[in-house]
């Protein structure tokens, strides 16, 4: 009986290959140069930090070592990006998660407009999980050293990144809001048909509320969404921007006046959100 040995970083999982994995006859082949190597040179390259796991699949057949890196990916299939702004981890600094599946090389033009915005990459990690390879970016204002706060710029963030995936990976925008009007191909599903809104705020203590939101993507919803919180003298403490594809998934840490959102305001709140982001179908259960 064939066993395959799979090592995963430093940890070692012992399972049976399906026949598909290997051919009838054991061959050995040679492992080329990992791209997980030319993102780590390219961070280095920039002052940036790698850290994280490389999956490399050591395989064993009938005693003959071979090393398979076979995706169960159909090959047109595109995998979803991910654009997450993280307000709530770090008391010291924005951190910006981005993933395209495997696709993602050191993102040194990515930096390079962030940069452009006034801002500093003060370090940055990358890691595996499975096929994926996260990076983050942890980032500073370049004249204070301290996080982004202006929502404005958070989103200016939030679209450069987006931007730059459209330019380098063309064929990321079948799968974002933003590649119906400037990217190669435009997605399937239609954002003001087939994506609905869900809105939910809840208690989170007794000083904030936790509201969630998740819509339909475009340019310019985070700066609409805390405009209608100003507008009601919601305050908006902390957040967390999460782009998945065509769906923004964003939550917020709010308070009035130094305290939780009662229901009477939650409802306000939800209503106010409703009438400015309705889709086809929204969460009536909303708080």
């Amino acid at each position: 009986m064939a066993i395959a040995k799979a090592f995963f970083s430093s940890s070692l999982v012992i399972g049976r290959p399906r026949s598909s994995d290997f051919d009838s006859t054991p061959q050995i082949s040679h492992l080329e140069p990992s791209k997980f190597s030319l993102i780590r040179h390219g961070f280095l390259q920039s002052g940036i930090t790698f850290s994280g796991k490389t999956n490399i699949v050591h395989a064993s057949v009938d005693g003959l070592d071979s090393i398979s890196l076979k995706s169960d990916q159909d090959p047109d299939y595109v995998p979803m990006p991910i654009v997450l702004i993280d307000q709530d981890s770090d008391s010291d600094t924005t951190i910006v998660q981005l993933s395209f599946g495997d696709r993602l090389g050191a993102l040194i033009d990515t930096m390079k407009a962030l940069k452009d915005l006034g801002l500093d990459v003060a370090k940055g990690t990358v890691t595996t999980e499975g096929s994926v390879i996260q990076t983050k970016f942890f980032i500073t204002l370049l004249a204070t050293g301290r996080k982004v706060e202006d929502p404005d710029l958070l989103e200016r963030i939030r679209l450069t990144i987006i931007n730059n995936l459209l330019k380098y990976h063309p064929e990321s925008s079948e799968r974002l809001a933003m590649g119906e009007a400037f990217g190669i191909k435009a997605s399937a599903e239609k954002l003001d048909v087939d994506i609905a809104t869900h809105i939910h705020v809840k208690d989170d203590g007794p000083k904030r509320s936790l509201l969630y939101i998740e819509t339909a993507d475009r340019p310019g919803l985070l700066l609409e969404i805390i405009k209608i919180m100003t507008d009601i003298n919601v305050n908006v403490e902390s957040a967390e921007i999460d782009t998945e594809g065509l769906v923004a998934k964003d939550k917020f840490h709010v308070s009035y006046r130094g305290a939780a959102l009662n229901s009477s305001l939650s409802q306000v709140l939800v209503n106010c959100l409703r009438y400015y982001l309705r889709r086809p179908e929204t969460d009536e259960d909303s708080y």
